[in-house]
């Protein structure tokens, strides 16, 4: 069972693909394991990961990005995105935004 009710996901997914969405993107392709991805978008989460619908060659591609550990709040939910988009940057030889903290 997951902690974060329909509307905290659907806020959570607008408020990334609305104002994350190249995170989105290098976190397919750094964590997702598709580096020639060209854009992606949050489809959903819950405790233990995030959902993505990544573009490969120009289909959708459903991607899973698990979080270092499960989530029983809202407020860690901007902490281990910002993770997986640093730890995506670094696989990536990316240098990660300066406020991604």
């Amino acid at each position: 069972m997951t902690p974060f009710t329909p509307d905290v996901v659907a806020a959570i997914v607008r408020h990334m693909n609305g104002d994350h969405a190249a995170d989105c993107r290098v976190i397919c392709q750094g964590l997702g394991g598709l580096p020639e991805a060209t854009s992606a978008t949050m489809s959903g989460m819950d405790a233990q990961g995030m959902d993505f619908v990544a573009t490969l060659d120009g289909l959708p591609v459903p991607v899973r990005i698990p979080f270092a550990s499960t989530l029983t709040e809202r407020r860690q939910v901007r902490a281990e995105a910002a993770r997986m988009y640093r730890e995506s940057c670094a696989k990536l030889g990316l240098a990660p935004r300066p406020d991604a903290s």
